[in-house]
């Protein structure tokens, strides 16, 4: 049975220390976090003594954790000079280990292919192949395993061809933590990107949300869990297989245009076929009928604030339910 919790990137607004997220959660009745990230001043101030205290408190309270601040593209995402990322993911890494966590979720950037100045998407899947073969033994030697994110980065199909590229196994030292709403911006289909990644999935962001049809192409948007039109239930009957998942909720405001019809932007998802493409169209009337019968919207990214802890909280009560009706 899965154990279900929040990423902690929800509760951002609310300026919670680790310590004060985990008590956050206890309260509602999650059974754990993963700390996909810190903000920069909770990062800078992170001591033995803090991660300690997080260690203690989840295990009295019988709370999973997993950890993040992992990244896996070599480059400032601002500037696109090159940078070293082994001294970063190393010190991720000692930090799980010492929290006593096997997963690292790691997220570089995203969105980056929409604009055709930055570097060829090419490129970077290249940098990042070469970077992370430098960091396999050091994973290796944390005993954790770098769960790249399905952000706004690469689709499915580059990251299992990087892990073939790797030599990787499923299982080691490398794998996945599959949003299941990301993928529909990176114009993927939810479920068909699931099966594709299944064994390599060792991390969750559980995620609702819609895609609609506009004259450039599509937008996606986030939507309380339950109310979207991501297919959970098969998605969790194919998860279903491995025991130790954890789902962690991850929740947010915002919608991502994805002007597909600019031939440069199309030409940037290769592996998109009629097939996937016949599949969002439907998930797109689907979210059409949602949003004309005012069941659905787009939620400001600028009014999550306001609502995140009752929002996140609702979303719990829905995915307990989800998960336990298998």
């Amino acid at each position: 049975m899965f154990r279900t919790g929040f990423d902690n990137y929800g509760l951002y607004p609310l300026n919670l220390s680790p310590l004060e997220t985990l008590q956050w959660a206890a309260k509602i009745g999650a059974e754990g976090v993963a700390f996909s990230g810190l903000d920069p001043a909770t990062r800078h101030q992170l001591d033995c003594k803090q991660l300690r205290a997080v260690k203690e408190y989840a295990t009295d309270q019988g709370l999973y954790l997993e950890w993040g601040n992992a990244q896996h593209i070599p480059r400032n995402m601002s500037t696109w000079e090159k940078k070293d990322i082994f001294d970063l993911n190393r010190v991720a890494a000692e930090e799980a280990k010492g929290l006593g966590i096997n997963i690292v979720r790691s997220c570089s950037g995203g969105l980056m292919r929409w604009n055709s100045e930055n570097p060829p998407t090419k490129q970077l899947l290249e940098e990042m192949t070469e970077a992370l073969s430098f960091q396999e033994q050091m994973l290796r030697d944390h005993q954790v395993i770098l769960a790249i994110e399905t952000h706004f980065e690469f689709t499915t199909f580059e990251l299992l061809r990087v892990f073939e590229d790797l030599g990787a196994k499923p299982g080691e030292w490398i794998g996945i933590c599959l949003d299941t709403m990301n993928l529909l911006t990176m114009l993927e289909d939810p479920v068909m990107a699931t099966e594709r990644v299944l064994p390599w999935v060792v991390s969750t962001h559980i995620k609702d949300g819609g895609i609609l049809k506009t004259d450039q192409g599509f937008q996606t948007f986030t939507t309380p869990i339950g109310q979207g039109i991501v297919n959970f239930k098969k998605i969790f009957s194919l998860l279903a297989a491995n025991n130790n998942l954890n789902l962690n909720i991850e929740d947010h405001g915002g919608a991502f245009d994805i002007p597909i019809g600019n031939p440069s932007l199309r030409q940037e998802f290769p592996d998109l076929n009629d097939q996937e493409m016949s599949q969002l169209m439907m998930l797109a009337q689907e979210t059409q009928i949602k949003v004309n019968a005012g069941t659905l919207s787009p939620l400001p990214r600028e009014e999550w604030p306001q609502v995140c802890e009752n929002r996140l909280a609702a979303d719990l009560v829905e995915l307990k339910k989800l998960s336990l009706s298998l």
